[in-house]
Order: structure tokens, then sequence, then C-alpha cells
């Protein structure tokens, strides 16, 4: 019937392309693979015809669907954004697809999320942090779905993962702190009950002070929400405290940023009367007034390479034993000795 458009094949695109059908399946599915001449080629014939794969044949014929699920805590600032781009153009490159979800930072949602993941058909997990049920591990494995944790290193969780360790991060940058003469210490933390990272974190710092013969006394805790609204309310609780702290830890950047804009609208100079310190290295560190000092963390690396270890485990190579990227404290000018200690 004239007027009715015939659906493009994969045949069209490799006569239009002037390639052999195989040469075009590889350009969709492991474009890595392709010289890129003739890549080009052949999704310029994709683009020019219309041409859409059927995806769900795909799948089934291969019992993959080149897709991978990363679920993160939030999107709301960009404390995971820059490894998680990291791993999406990873994966792109190597012909996967990227599916992410967001948990609130609710371990029942997340769970949620993972059992949807698999439904959908991803070939593996991206996860953060280790603390879960571990009925979840078990399903996963049931599902014969491979997962990954990043974020964070501990060889004793007994599951594949690419990350830092926490607990030496924090207590490298309190050890800091103390030597400069600080004694009355802070920290705004994420709340540790279900955050893995936090509470290492916040045991880096106790080790640290015990390690000076400070009292564990010697630290107020809040903890909060990861958010720049947060961490101002909590430094203005920590400012108006009978013996007030003098220097402020926060456990990201995000929530160092809310205490330096409170400590800003209070009249209180940075570091002059309070030092202020983050944690992760995003952007937000350097542009802050005054530029925080932090712990740079391996975003993108970290996100590069767990791209690669999920791909390997979904080609059935064996879980790789933990890795522990490095971090570097960063020192700029939010953090300086106590008042009383200036010459």
């Amino acid at each position: 019937m004239k007027g009715l458009r015939t659906t493009p094949t994969l045949q069209d695109v490799a006569l239009r392309a002037g390639v052999s059908t195989a040469t075009v399946s590889r350009c969709l599915n492991t474009p890595q693979q392709v010289v890129e001449k003739t890549r080009l080629r052949v999704m310029q014939a994709v683009r020019d015809l219309g041409y859409s794969p059927n995806f769900v044949a795909r799948a089934m014929v291969a019992r993959r669907t080149n897709t991978i699920g990363a679920i993160i805590p939030t999107m709301e600032n960009a404390i995971f954004a820059r490894g998680l781009q990291a791993f999406q153009e990873e994966l792109n490159a190597q012909g996967f697809t990227l599916l992410v979800a967001s948990s609130s930072y609710r371990p029942d949602l997340e769970e949620t999320q993972i059992q949807s993941l698999v439904a959908r058909g991803a070939d593996a997990l991206l996860l953060i942090g280790h603390d879960r049920d571990p009925a979840i591990y078990e399903f996963l494995r049931r599902q014969d779905k491979p997962a990954l944790v990043a974020w964070t290193y501990d060889p004793a969780a007994g599951q594949a993962s690419i990350g830092f360790d926490n607990r030496a991060a924090m207590h490298e940058l309190t050890a800091r702190v103390i030597a400069l003469g600080h004694e009355r210490l802070a920290l705004i933390s994420a709340e540790t009950a279900t955050n893995d990272r936090a509470r290492s974190r916040l045991s880096g710092a106790r080790d640290a002070m015990r390690e000076a013969g400070l009292c564990d006394a010697r630290l107020h805790v809040i903890e909060t929400p990861y958010g720049i609204g947060n961490g101002a309310q909590a430094f203005e609780a920590l400012a108006r405290a009978p013996d007030p702290a003098t220097v402020v830890m926060c456990g990201n950047d995000v929530l160092a940023v809310g205490a330096l804009r409170r400590a800003r609208e209070m009249g209180l100079d940075v570091p002059g009367q309070v030092s202020i310190t983050g944690f992760d290295d995003i952007e937000l560190a350097q542009v802050a007034v005054p530029a925080l000092t932090t712990i740079h963390v391996p975003h993108r690396e970290m996100g590069r390479r767990a791209a690669r270890m999920l791909i390997k485990m979904v080609e059935g190579e064996a879980p790789p034993d933990p890795v522990r990227l490095e971090t570097q404290l960063i020192w700029r000018e939010s953090l300086g000795p106590p008042a009383g200690a200036r010459a």
C-alpha cells in the first residue's frame, strides 16, 4: 500500500553504510571494537534511516541488556556527581547504558530500587557503602547479578568494592587540626546509624583525639541530613554552645559551605575566630569564601575503575579484591590555629 513506511532493518543500515550486518551489530553493541571511520559511517546510516535496534530481541539472544544500574543516596547535591559522570562515560565507551536511582538515604527505598532494576534487566549494580541487609546480597547472588560497592574501602566486608578509607582520611584531617592547637572540636556529620561512610569518619576523628590525649567529650557531634541549610543550622547550634568549638569539621563540603554561610551571617571570622573544614573536595570547596580545607576524594578515578570492574564481572570474571584509592588533605584558607594560639 502506497504511503506506508517500512521499519528499517539491520540489513538496510549495512547496505547504506557499505558494511556487513556483523559490523553494524558491533558498532551498536561494542563500538570500541570498530575503527572510528567505519563506526562514524555506520552511525550516520543509523541516523539517516531512523533505525532503532530491537532491544528486547537482542537481550533475549544475548541474555544480557548491556545496562548497568546505580543507586546513589542523593541527587540533591554534587557529592556523587563527578564519580557518577566518569562511571557513565566509561560505561558508554564500552557499549553499556546506565540507569540511575536515588534512595534518599532510605534503606527500604534502596531495597525496592534494587529489586526494580533487577526486574528491568540490569546486568549489574553499583551501590554506595556497605550498610544494607545481607539478604540483599543473597538476592543478587540468586539472580546472578554482580554488585560493586563504591565510596568506601573495607576489606572485612566481604564484598567487591572500590573506594577509600573514610576512617583514615578523617583521622589525618583531625590530627592536623589538633597539631594546630585545637582542643575543642566539633563535627557536623551525616546520620551514622545507616551510613557506614559517616560512621567511619566519626571513628577516625575520635581515633586522632584519643592519640592526642583528648577525651571524646572534647568532640561535639551533631548529626543532620546533608544539605547547605542543615549545615548552617548545625553550625549555629555549635556556635551558641556555652564553650564553643574552635574548629568545626564537616562530614562533606555541602555541610561545610552551609557552616561558612552561617558563620558569615553571625559575623564570625573564619578562620580567625573559628575554623571550618569539609570532606570530598567538590567544586564548591574551591569557590567557597574562604576556600575550604577538605579531603580530596578521587571521584573520577573511582567512577572509571568501577565501570571497568563491573563490566568484567558481567562478562564472567570473578569479583576482584577490594580496591583502595588514596585521598589527599587539601589545605586552604578556612583552617588556621585557634585564636589563643596565634602569635
